[in-house]
């Protein structure tokens, strides 16, 4: 069993927290995480079961009654079960009374999340990361914001990136010897979510279509997101174009990047960025596979800017940092791939490179952002297919991606 990152912090969120809601992707870990913590104290149940989804919806308020300790998983299928344990929460308001989990975002809806203000943290559960497939603890942000940079231990590099990065983090998928076997199991994943969890927490009109948007949105992982341009290739207006991307982060498939911008930076992209949350997903979706990109290693830029957003969300939930992630783009399309900005105002900048060498001109959406801030700018990376640190003139550095996991 791997240890996850966020053991943690559920813990410690139980310790003073009536309610402490788990969201993240199906088959992430979730259940297996909360059954760890749970043990014999708690009562288990899943809405997964039919006649428990049948009693929580018909009578959310009966299902409650007697519960001391619970937890309860998939919320999101009676997400009326949240507004009753308010009432009870607020007839008994002790910490560690309900530790719940969602295949979808709840918290998103806006009549459960006024509900439950003050009561209940939310805390998101990806796959894998790397640091915890290697059983590793990660220092990688801490070194990021002093620009104190080790040497990595084994860096994985060339094939054998390709090979982490088409895998992706489900512990499924990882269980599985092939590759041929594991994009099995991803498309046996999109199939299954894509038609239930979806109507689990909206409706949803064409879809039948939603597999052939999916894919588009996977050849557009990396890029900026046209809502338009995706609403189209369904037959759709450009609204519910937007509307089936917000949808899909609900359930964690794909993640906006919200452009960075401030007064100090003018004629600056607005934009968000599209990513996946998981690479392997992104490669079943666009027929990746390690053949393909070993005759064309064009397409495997993407796919590791993906793998290295994904991969930095995920030691966010390990990290004591209050970070809020963005990415920049400006008029002359110099670019920063994630900028990491601190509570305090500290701002770092990271660029994800598939090639195995840099060059200076790698660094000049880092060198716009460390010209305009200043004292406020820490430290900006290219994370590249290598094992060497090699610094690149003040506070800007060439770093191995296997600094996200070493």
């Amino acid at each position: 069993m791997y240890e996850r990152f966020l053991e943690y912090r559920v813990r410690e969120s139980l310790s003073d927290t009536p309610v402490v809601l788990i969201v993240g992707p199906r088959r992430a870990g979730k259940t297996t995480l909360v059954r760890k913590i749970g043990e014999s104290s708690r009562t288990y149940m899943t809405l997964d079961d039919g006649t428990a989804l049948d009693a929580a919806q018909s009578d959310p308020v009966g299902f409650l009654r007697g519960l001391d300790q619970a937890t309860i998983d998939e919320v999101q299928r009676a997400p009326e079960l949240l507004l009753a344990i308010k009432k009870t929460v607020d007839e008994n308001y002790r910490p560690g009374r309900f530790l719940l989990t969602g295949s979808a975002n709840v918290m998103t809806l806006p009549r459960v999340a006024d509900s439950l203000a003050g009561r209940i943290e939310t805390l998101r559960m990806l796959p894998l990361a790397r640091a915890e497939i290697r059983g590793r603890t990660p220092t990688f942000l801490q070194q990021l914001f002093t620009g104190d940079f080790r040497g990595v231990r084994e860096a994985m590099v060339g094939d054998e990136l390709v090979r982490i990065a088409l895998t992706g983090g489900f512990p499924e998928a990882l269980a599985r010897e092939s590759e041929r076997r594991q994009q099995a199991w991803a498309r046996s994943w999109l199939d299954s979510v894509l038609t239930r969890d979806l109507r689990d927490i909206a409706e949803v009109e064409r879809l039948a279509e939603l597999p052939r948007f999916v894919r588009l949105l996977a050849e557009h992982s990396g890029q900026l997101v046209n809502y338009s341009r995706f609403g189209s290739s369904i037959g759709v207006s450009h609204k519910t174009g937007q509307r089936y991307v917000r949808l899909l982060e609900q359930i964690f498939l794909v993640a906006t990047l919200q452009p960075w911008h401030t007064n100090a930076l003018k004629r600056i992209a607005k934009t968000p960025k599209l990513h996946f949350l998981d690479c392997g997903l992104l490669a079943a979706a666009r027929g990746l596979t390690f053949a393909r990109i070993k005759a064309d290693r064009r397409q495997f830029g993407a796919l590791l800017e993906s793998y290295g957003f994904s991969e930095i969300l995920k030691l966010m939930t390990a990290s004591d940092m209050q970070l809020t992630p963005h990415h920049f783009r400006d008029q002359q399309m110099h670019e920063v791939d994630i900028v990491l900005e601190r509570d305090d105002g500290t701002i770092v900048g990271i660029e994800v490179k598939a090639a195995a060498t840099v060059r200076s001109s790698d660094f000049a959406g880092l060198r716009i952002l460390a010209e305009t801030f200043g004292e406020r700018f820490a430290y900006g990376v290219v994370l590249y297919d290598s094992a060497d640190i090699v610094p690149f003139g003040k506070k800007l550095a060439a770093v191995p991606i296997s600094s996200l996991w070493a």
